[in-house]
């Protein structure tokens, strides 16, 4: 079953190649979506995909990326209202 999450990513996570990394992670993972920088220096993740693929999907956001520090992702469960046919950087 498809399930959708939405996340907010708080740390040092703009400027540090995260965008980037949440797509290459996503699409190796078969997930699709969306990942964009805020303007209060946060990072919006929406993805969708099998609820057990998510999850370790999740992980790879709380490690981030080689130069980020991540402090929180806020997640949010839910069923996809719409589809997305592949994970995209919105800029």
């Amino acid at each position: 079953m498809q399930k959708e999450i939405r996340c907010t990513i708080t740390g040092r996570v703009q400027l540090v190649m995260f965008r980037d990394f949440a797509q290459r992670k996503a699409r190796s993972l078969g997930i699709t979506g969306t990942v964009q920088n805020m303007r209060e220096g946060t990072v919006k993740v929406v993805a969708q995909g099998d609820e057990s693929i998510l999850t370790k999907y999740l992980a790879y956001l709380d490690k981030g990326s080689l130069l980020s520090r991540v402090d929180t992702v806020s997640t949010v469960w839910q069923t996809p209202t719409s589809t997305f046919s592949d994970f995209e950087i919105l800029y």
